[in-house]
């Protein structure tokens, strides 16, 4: 039941993605900066790909809910419906995500120049804060249950329950991350490793009654101080991410792609790019750059070659947002 996004997906995709390799066609022969070649823009395809992984994880989670719920309501148990309010809670970050998305779609301003790409990054933001909330309450209660054990009821109907919370955090876990990277949203990958911390959290509770049954009061503290860590490992590294983005920093090796765009074109020499400058807003990468020439080439000529580095990075890299090139006469001083 929780297979639903995936028979989905493969028609979505091919929706969204045939338009965007119509776009890359276009730039070649570049009429000014015109982006409505009556096809759709790049950024709004991938915004709309991000408010549809959005909306199919929640349904995901919602199932997962529905299923939880219909098991707590068969058992009665207390510690389930805990399981179940905590999974319904975490099921909400996708909104402030799923705003971000949809806001982000609209046109740029004349006060907001750049955009509104960067409230996916808030959006992220509040992800981390919001895991690394769920690590605290969780090592609190593990600590307090150490002290003070909590007999566990309903064994069966829980581990079910876990099972379920499991399997349906992990699908979406997975088809997040999937898009997330497909997108290149920051933030979309960071709910994604939210919804896998879930699923780990599911599965914690199953070993702790597991642990239980066969007598080991301890298991159940214990497996709580194991997910804090898996958590806080979680908050680590999509605070990472997230932040670094928040402060324009660009992974090396998106840079490098960069570099291998502007070499295909012949009329640039290697140590020509200067003053790269770069910086993801949302899930669209902007660029700014130098191109040093001769001083001898004609305005035309520097304009086409800054044209065909423009044309060449933007059939590259498909995240590309603002392409800014310049082309800045040699310093004199070979002469």
């Amino acid at each position: 039941m929780t297979q639903l996004p995936t028979s989905i997906s493969t028609n979505d995709v091919s929706k969204l993605t045939k338009p965007q390799v119509g776009h890359h066609h276009h730039h070649h022969h570049h009429d000014g900066h015109t982006h409505t070649h009556g096809v759709i823009d790049p950024e709004i395809a991938s915004s709309e790909r991000g408010i549809w992984a959005v909306k199919w994880s929640l349904v995901g989670l919602v199932i997962t809910a529905i299923l939880q719920a219909v098991v707590f309501w068969l058992s009665g148990s207390v510690a389930l419906l805990a399981e179940l309010i905590h999974n319904v809670g975490d099921a909400m970050t996708a909104v402030p995500l799923g705003v971000a998305f949809f806001v982000s779609r609209r046109k740029p301003t004349a006060r907001f120049s750049y955009g509104f790409a960067r409230l996916e990054d808030l959006a992220g933001v509040m992800i981390v804060a919001i895991v690394l909330l769920s690590a605290v309450i969780t090592a609190y209660e593990s600590v307090e249950r150490f002290y003070h054990p909590q007999p566990l009821h309903h064994l069966g109907a829980l581990a079910i329950a876990a099972i379920v919370g499991f399997i349906g955090n992990e699908v979406v876990a997975v088809f997040r991350i999937r898009v997330g990277r497909e997108i290149n949203s920051a933030a979309l990958i960071a709910d994604g490793y939210h919804a896998m911390a879930d699923g780990l959290v599911s599965l914690a509770v199953l070993l702790s009654a597991l642990g239980v049954t066969l007598g080991y009061p301890w298991a159940d503290p214990v497996m709580g101080l194991v997910i804090t860590a898996v958590l806080l490992k979680i908050v680590w590294e999509s605070g990472q991410t997230v932040f670094s983005r928040l402060l324009d920093g660009v992974e090396p090796d998106v840079l490098e792609s960069l570099h291998h765009a502007v070499e295909h074109v012949p009329e640039v020499e290697e140590s020509a790019i200067a003053n790269l400058r770069t910086r993801w807003l949302g899930h669209r990468l902007h660029v700014e750059m130098d191109l040093m020439m001769p001083s001898t080439l004609t305005l035309q000529e520097s304009q086409e070659i800054t044209h065909t580095v423009e044309a060449q990075l933007k059939a590259h890299l498909s995240y590309l947002g603002l392409v800014v090139v310049r082309a800045v006469p040699f310093p004199e001083s070979e002469a």
